[in-house]
């Protein structure tokens, strides 16, 4: 197991090592972070009724193939939201940012069975930063729900890119991407990760990190839940899309089997694409489908 790769144990904390592992490299991966029975009921909450995918849009990758997308600005009172709540979720993202945390946002992303399209090489600041958030301290938690390999586009990283700070970023096909020149000459020079994950496991990224995936040709879906934090003394200079400031009620982890709610999305705020200056959608509702890419 290399210096980014953990297991969650129940005593789990954010050691020096890692922390150092998460500033060297950009990120750090907790293998096992969702258990199997935590991991049925946020399937359960995300697959048991359209209450959430609803909401959901497609993004087109200028390839003729596109991924959805459901996201919103608050976590809820639902089983997502006791995810994005939890504490060995927020105090992790906590430990690594080094400070109070809050929840920037939440949200799920489809890249269905042979239809599912490539994302971009980007860093989320690329576009976070013009939402008027001042400084870096942001990151995001990527939990997979379906298992996520090469065969199906699972990210890749370039370790260490966090360190070059900001770069450009402009409109590629439906989505904001970074300058692939400078993407270019970074890849001569820094490692080219494969982020291969089990259901459950989780990637704890920094926002400066360059991340990309490529399209799903294979038979299996690969759906992922990925939650945003900013750091409470990075609050935006104004107001956008995503939330200021808001404090973060933690709860324990055992709020996440205790919670009942599957249907219930009050309070999250979903996104309407069409007020977002980063992405360029259709508001197209996603196809569900079980892990195999069977259509339920």
């Amino acid at each position: 197991m290399s210096k980014t790769d953990t297991a969650y144990t129940d005593n789990f904390s954010v050691t020096t090592s890692l922390k150092q592992a998460f500033d060297d490299a950009g990120y750090i991966i907790v293998r096992g972070l969702l258990d199997r029975d935590e991991l049925s009921k946020v399937s359960e909450c995300l697959e048991g009724s359209d209450a959430m995918t609803k909401f959901s849009f497609a993004i087109k990758d200028g390839e003729s193939r596109q991924s959805h997308m459901c996201l919103w600005s608050h976590p809820g009172h639902d089983v997502t939201g006791m995810i994005a709540r939890c504490e060995k979720v927020v105090n992790t993202a906590q430990d690594l940012l080094g400070g109070e945390v809050y929840h920037y946002h939440t949200k799920l992303m489809m890249k269905e069975a042979f239809t599912g399209g490539k994302h971009v090489w980007h860093q989320d600041y690329g576009y976070w930063y013009k939402n008027g958030c001042l400084f870096p301290d942001m990151m995001t938690v990527f939990i997979a729900i379906d298992k996520c390999w090469k065969e199906n586009g699972c990210l890749q990283v370039l370790e260490g890119s966090h360190k070059c700070g900001r770069i450009e970023h402009l409109f590629v096909g439906g989505q904001t991407g970074a300058d692939l020149q400078r993407v270019e000459e970074l890849k001569k020079v820094l490692p080219l990760k494969f982020v291969e994950l089990e259901p459950g496991d989780a990637l704890f990224f920094h926002c400066n990190l360059l991340h990309t995936s490529n399209a799903n040709d294979s038979p299996h879906r690969r759906w992922a839940f990925l939650c945003a934090y900013n750091r409470a003394s990075n609050n935006p200079v104004f107001k956008h899309h995503h939330p200021q400031y808001t404090p973060l009620n933690k709860v324990a982890n055992s709020a996440i089997l205790a919670c009942n709610n599957l249907t219930d999305m009050t309070g999250k705020d979903f996104l309407d694409p069409s007020t977002d200056e980063t992405i360029k959608a259709d508001k197209v509702k996603a196809t569900s489908e079980d892990g195999n890419g069977v259509k339920v």
